[in-house]
């Protein structure tokens, strides 16, 4: 029996191999860590990109500011997915990966950090 027309956009992504999502690619040139926070900068024109595209999805989503990982858990797309869109969006204007830790972060910004993880994982959940 043939899926209903109504069918969520979530549901038809599921259903698409994932490198059909990414050209068959598998890495970005842009650093991504996984607690990498990503903003929007621009946001997508209405129907820029089809229903069953995650690319807008990923772009309205970054106007709160969610992980790389968050990203992926929240769409229900393999994390190397999720890397490559994002990638991808930022090359093109659409999104910024915000600084996470390095080296010289102070105590206080790894709190943070752990604690904006521990929220999201809560969102998830």
């Amino acid at each position: 029996m043939a899926p209903a027309a109504q069918d969520a956009p979530e549901t038809e992504v599921s259903l698409v191999r994932p490198y059909t999502l990414t050209a068959g690619r598998t890495h970005t040139d842009v650093l991504l860590p996984l607690e990498a926070p990503v903003q929007t900068l621009r946001v997508a024109q209405p129907n820029q990109w089809p229903a069953s595209d995650p690319r807008g999805r990923i772009v309205e989503l970054c106007q709160g500011s969610p992980s790389v990982a968050e990203i992926s858990a929240r769409l229900n797309l393999p994390l190397g997915v999720a890397r490559v869109l994002v990638g991808d969006l930022v090359t093109s204007g659409y999104l910024r990966v915000r600084a996470t830790l390095t080296e010289a972060s102070t105590r206080d910004e790894r709190r943070d950090l752990i604690g904006r993880t521990l929220r999201g994982l809560r969102a998830l959940g």
